[in-house]
C-alpha cells in the first residue's frame, strides 16, 4: 500500500454516480412496489452503505478510511422528465434509476473509492432485485466520480508560479565546514516542487546579528518568503528563533501550531521545537528545525497553504 504518512489530515468529500437502465414496465413495478423480491431502494441503500464500509477489504490498495458521513440517494429516470442529473447521451430515451453516493471523511486520503463502491454495489443490488423480471432488459452503466474535495486537490489553488523564496541555514558546524548541509537542500527541493523559485541560499553561523542582518537584507529586496533552518531547539547555542522573533512585526502562531501538531504525530521530540513564524513588511519568515526530518515534516505540514500569506500581506483576505 502507498505510504500516506506525509499527507495532511483534512476534510475530504466525494460524490459518485451510476445508472441502472431497464424497461418502462419494470419502472412501473418499481413505482408500485410490486417486485418479486420485495422492497428495492431501501435494500439497495443498505447494501451500498455496507459496501462503502468494506471498501478496503474489496480493493487491495485502498487504505481503511473513517467514513464520517455517507448519503446514498436514488432518482427515477423517465424520458422527458428533468431530474437535474446529466444522463449519458446514449441513454437519453431509457427508463431507469440514477444512484448517487456522497461521502465525507476527515483523514489523510480521499473517500472517492468508498463513494464509488457504494454506487456500484447499490446498482448491483438493484440489478439482483430486478433480474427475476428479465435481466436481458437491465443494464448498469455510467459509474463515475462527479466531484471530490480535500487534500491535494484543494491545496493546488495555493500554488502559483513565480513565488520567490530564500533559504537560510543557521548552523555553526555547517558554516565552518564541519557538517554538510542537508536540511537546506531538502527545503529547496520541496519548495521547487511547489513552483517556488529559490532566489538565494546562504549558510551562516547561528549568530543573532548575522541572522537578523541577512533577513533584513532579503526583506529589503521584497523576497516574499524566507525559510530558515537550524537554531530552533533548546541548546544554549540555538539563537535563530530569538533572533527572528526580535525583528518580527507580526507573529503567525497558527503556522507553528500546524508544524508542531504534524510533527508530534511522528515523534514526541517535536514538542521541543521553539519555531516561530511571522512577517516583516510583506515578507513571511518561517523558522524550521535543523534536522532533515524535522524540516521536511514541518514543510509538509504547511505547504502549499502557507503561500496564501503573500496575497494576504498584499491586502487580500482569507
Amino acid at each position: 500500500m502507498r505510504d500516506i504518512t506525509s499527507k495532511q489530515i483534512s476534510l475530504r468529500t466525494a460524490t459518485g454516480i451510476g445508472f441502472v437502465f431497464f424497461s418502462q414496465e419494470i419502472l412501473q413495478l418499481v413505482k408500485e412496489d410490486k417486485l418479486p423480491k420485495g422492497n428495492l431502494l431501501d435494500i439497495a441503500k443498505a447494501a451500498g452503505l455496507l459496501a462503502a464500509k468494506n471498501t478496503q477489504h474489496l480493493i487491495p490498495h485502498c487504505h481503511p478510511v473513517s467514513i464520517d458521513g455517507m448519503e446514498i440517494s436514488f432518482k427515477l429516470i423517465e424520458p422527458g422528465k428533468n431530474i437535474d442529473i446529466e444522463i449519458p447521451e446514449v441513454y437519453k430515451d431509457n427508463f431507469g434509476i440514477a444512484v448517487m453516493a456522497e461521502g465525507k471523511s476527515i483523514g489523510r486520503t480521499g473517500i472517492e473509492m468508498e463513494a464509488l463502491t457504494a454506487v456500484s454495489v447499490s446498482a448491483l443490488t438493484i440489478y439482483d432485485l430486478l433480474k427475476p423480471l428479465g435481466n436481458k432488459n437491465i443494464e448498469i452503466s455510467g459509474i463515475k466520480l462527479l466531484k471530490k474535495t480535500g487534500g491535494k486537490s484543494d491545496r493546488e489553488k495555493y500554488i502559483k508560479r513565480n513565488y520567490q523564496a530564500a533559504v537560510l541555514v543557521c548552523s555553526d558546524s555547517t558554516a565552518s565546514g564541519k557538517r554538510k548541509d542537508s536540511s537546506g537542500v531538502i527545503i529547496q527541493e520541496m519548495l521547487k516542487v511547489h513552483n517556488a523559485e529559490i532566489v538565494d541560499y546562504k549558510i551562516i553561523p547561528d549568530d543573532v546579528m548575522l541572522i537578523q542582518r541577512q533577513i533584513k537584507e532579503w526583506v529589503e529586496k521584497d523576497i516574499p518568503f524566507i525559510f530558515t533552518t537550524g537554531g530552533t531547539g533548546l541548546s544554549p547555542k540555538d539563537y535563530t528563533v530569538d533572533a527572528v522573533k526580535e525583528i518580527l512585526e507580526k507573529e503567525a502562531p497558527g503556522i507553528v501550531e500546524a508544524m508542531r501538531v504534524f510533527g508530534n504525530m511522528r515523534t514526541p521530540l517535536a514538542m521541543m521545537s521553539r519555531s516561530v513564524a511571522g512577517t516583516i513588511g510583506k515578507t513571511l519568515i518561517v523558522t524550521l528545525p535543523g534536522s532533515s526530518n524535522g524540516s521536511k515534516e514541518s514543510l509538509e505540514a504547511i505547504l502549499p497553504a502557507v503561500f496564501h500569506a503573500r496575497s494576504m500581506l498584499m491586502g487580500g483576505g482569507h
